[in-house]
């Protein structure tokens, strides 16, 4: 007797557990909220192109970028000959920009800035900030 009552009482529990774990009020797989506002990458990218050293405006590319205040801007080095990022009013230098790598600068004022490469004065660009 007292066999049947212990099997009744797990049969029971069994079935208590087993139809507790099929329902569920929260999803399968967790979501993440969306931040406000949506993040986007940082800095503007551009390019120093390969061959760039024989080019001019087109050995930045692009050359010429419009950024926001307080904008960044990225280049990345995708030649085979070291470059610089110069500005016109030696305002900044990035010094020699090995191939494969970037140089980035941050701008926190508006205004025009022209820029060029220093071994390969022909490269040039320019930096809007608005």
């Amino acid at each position: 007797m007292r066999t049947r009552i212990a099997l009744a009482a797990i049969s029971a529990l069994f079935i208590t557990l087993a139809s507790a774990c099929g329902s569920s009020s929260s999803p399968a797989t967790p979501t993440q909220p969306t931040p406000s506002p949506t993040p986007t990458a940082s800095g503007t990218p551009v390019s120093v192109v390969p061959g760039a050293s024989g080019l001019t405006t087109t050995a930045y590319s692009p050359g010429n970028v419009t950024v926001a205040v307080g904008g960044t801007v990225s280049w990345t080095n995708n030649d085979i000959t070291s470059h610089t990022v110069t500005s016109n009013s030696n305002v900044w230098d990035s010094g020699l920009i090995g191939a494969g790598r970037t140089f980035s600068r941050t701008f926190p004022t508006a205004g025009s800035f022209p820029y060029h490469c220093t071994i390969h004065p022909g490269m040039s660009g320019t930096v809007t900030v608005q």
